[in-house]
């Protein structure tokens, strides 16, 4: 049998919680998240052309997750990289995944 242990979360941290899964509920803002796993770092213009999506709704996208602490950015030259600041966001990805 299965026993789930209850969490001691603060409310602070559960809102915390619950502004991270809304920063990448959406189905491009997860296939970003998909892209940069195993620590890849791309650009703007790497990350539109695969997703085959327009560069401001991407931008969008990228701007959203990265203000919620979901990815962070590295400049090199005139490029801005973007990468994942957890790896734990591709668990919670196969997790999820795993709920259907």
């Amino acid at each position: 049998m299965n026993t789930v242990q209850q969490a001691d979360w603060t409310l602070t941290e559960m809102e915390l919680m619950s502004r991270t899964l809304k920063a990448i509920a959406h189905p491009a803002r997860l296939a970003i998240i998909e892209m940069l796993h195993g620590g890849r770092r791309l650009t703007v213009t790497e990350i539109y052309t695969r997703l085959h999506a327009d560069q401001s709704a991407v931008s969008h996208h990228l701007s959203i997750m990265r203000d919620n602490r979901v990815l962070d950015t590295e400049r090199r030259g005139k490029y801005i990289y973007y990468y994942l600041r957890q790896p734990a966001f591709i668990s919670l990805m196969n997790c999820l995944g795993q709920l259907n």
